[in-house]
């Protein structure tokens, strides 16, 4: 039976299908990219074709009885994918800035030694850091904000401050090449800070946590939103990706562990992505002098955290 359709197929008037119209003629010849695209189309539609090579082109030939609705079927097929591929996204200008990330996660290492020494400090015969600095939520809501500040640079233990400085180190790094030292920074702390807020709307009085965890989920918010915006006109269905894939590491780094404050987690992330959201719709309204903004933003981040802390030892 198959030889017989075969047979009758070899049989058949084979007319080429046009690439073009040029000239008010058409043109036949195809790239070899758009036979295979066309041959695939044509017998996925289950319509007869074969191709034939002329020199470096190539015909696409389908029998007499097809050639209207084949080319019906591939005129669809260029209209729906007519911008596809879309143009790869406009490049950011990357900032190096390792250097300064570095030496803030050194600060912070520094800062932890000393909180595990007895240290007379403002009247404080020992300063008590971690009763100081927690984010004790009705403390919080009682008016001491510093302590949303305080408490990030707050660890309980070697192996808490280097599992957040080795992951945080990771996201800083990435953020600060996309946004400048400064500005990345700021975001950062404002992403924990915000997170430690609302983390204190939620839960008891009582509740009490200390750590820069809430900043590093706060860092991980805002680089998957600002990947999301910057490739959502080139991934159409994928672009929603970086979201899931911070999702994943919040499930997956900021959800297990004996003493792990999960909501604090939570609400970092979702900061950083309210935070991402708010920069990226500043970077597209157009140019902006981002060199000032990133030295401004630096020496404001320094501010609010020597701030918090001259408050707390009050």
């Amino acid at each position: 039976m198959d030889k017989e359709k075969h047979i009758e197929i070899e049989q058949l008037d084979w007319v080429p299908i046009p690439s073009r119209l040029k000239n008010g003629l058409a043109e036949q010849s195809i790239s070899k990219r758009q036979l295979r695209n066309w041959t695939l189309v044509l017998q996925a539609r289950q319509i007869p074709c074969r191709s034939e090579q002329i020199e470096r082109s190539y015909q696409l030939l389908v029998p007499v009885d097809h050639y209207q609705r084949a080319c019906q079927e591939l005129i669809q097929y260029e209209k729906e994918n007519q911008n596809w591929p879309p143009p790869p996204p406009i490049e950011r200008k990357l900032h190096e800035n390792t250097a300064s990330t570095i030496w803030i996660l050194i600060l912070l290492a520094i800062f932890h030694n000393v909180t595990q020494h007895q240290i007379n400090l403002f009247g404080h015969n020992p300063v008590h850091w971690f009763e100081l600095g927690n984010a004790h939520a009705g403390k919080i809501l009682n008016g001491e904000w510093w302590r949303l500040i305080t408490a990030l640079t707050l660890h309980s233990g070697f192996l808490h401050l280097f599992s957040n400085i080795t992951l945080g180190g990771i996201f800083m790094v990435h953020l600060c090449r996309l946004l400048g030292s400064g500005r990345a920074w700021f975001l950062v702390l404002c992403a924990g800070s915000l997170g430690n807020f609302l983390n204190a709307l939620v839960q008891s009085q009582n509740h009490r946590s200390i750590g820069a965890s809430t900043a590093v989920f706060g860092a991980v918010g805002l680089l998957a939103t600002i990947n999301m915006l910057h490739f959502r006109g080139n991934h159409r269905r994928s672009w929603p990706l970086p979201i899931a894939a911070g999702l994943g590491l919040l499930a997956l780094l900021g959800a297990s562990g004996e003493n792990t404050d999960i909501g604090a987690h939570l609400f970092g992330f979702l900061s950083g992505i309210g935070l991402g959201l708010a920069s990226e719709y500043l970077t597209q309204r157009g140019e902006q002098p981002w060199g000032a903004i990133n030295k401004g933003t630096a020496l404001l981040s320094v501010f609010l955290v020597l701030g918090a802390w001259g408050l707390a030892l009050r």
